[in-house]
């Protein structure tokens, strides 16, 4: 049944893909959505000319994001998965300065969507391979320290139990209040909405 309902979406996503595989498509597309940004806040969705979106690896990509996003257990309003994390060495609990007196805020860092051996991306800050155990995403966790200065930051398990739970692949973003989902944000990169996220703060000061 996951199969049927999720066919539909993955297909509208191929679609995309290999049209965007056009560089005069992809051209217009981007500068429509940079005419339609509002907010330098949320980060730039932008793809390098030299970049292919339409591979076998892309398209295992894009399915593994839209089957965990329709199995996930985490829902707003309602309980928050309590997942298995592991925390970096050396490493105090930090807070985003801006929203420091309300909100905690930790990082969990889970699989790679770019991987140096998978569905690779130019675009990429770093050249990172899957990770093949523990060790492995501990040590790529170390770059995302360096990105999120002022965040605690963990691991998900090698059983990927956070992503799973909460259907974060590639990226996403939550709010939890007292155990509970209170800001379920969009799966992104395209529902990555950092915008949102400090909106809802702000309202609830």
């Amino acid at each position: 049944m996951v199969f049927f309902v999720l066919l539909p979406r993955f297909l509208m996503a191929a679609v995309m893909f290999w049209l965007l595989d056009f560089l005069c498509i992809r051209k217009r597309v981007f500068f429509r959505m940079k005419e339609q940004e509002d907010d330098a806040v949320d980060p730039p969705l932008c793809i390098s000319d030299s970049n292919r979106l339409f591979t076998v690896e892309s398209l295992k990509a894009v399915w593994h994001g839209h089957k965990l996003d329709f199995l996930k257990a985490a829902h707003l309003g309602q309980g928050a998965p309590n997942t298995e994390v592991v925390q970096l060495e050396d490493q105090r609990r930090g807070v985003v300065e801006q929203n420091a007196d309300i909100a905690d805020t930790v990082v969990v860092y889970i699989e790679e969507a770019h991987p140096s051996d998978g569905w690779v991306s130019t675009d990429a800050p770093y050249q990172i391979p899957k990770h093949r155990c523990l060790e492995d995403r501990l040590s790529a966790a170390q770059l995302m320290r360096l990105e999120v200065p002022g965040c605690l930051v963990v691991v998900d398990s090698m059983e990927n139990s956070s992503n799973a739970a909460y259907g974060a692949y590639f990226d996403r973003l939550y709010i939890l209040q007292e155990g509970k989902i209170v800001y379920q944000g969009g799966r992104g990169p395209e529902g990555y909405r950092i915008t949102e996220l400090r909106d809802w703060l702000e309202k609830y000061r």
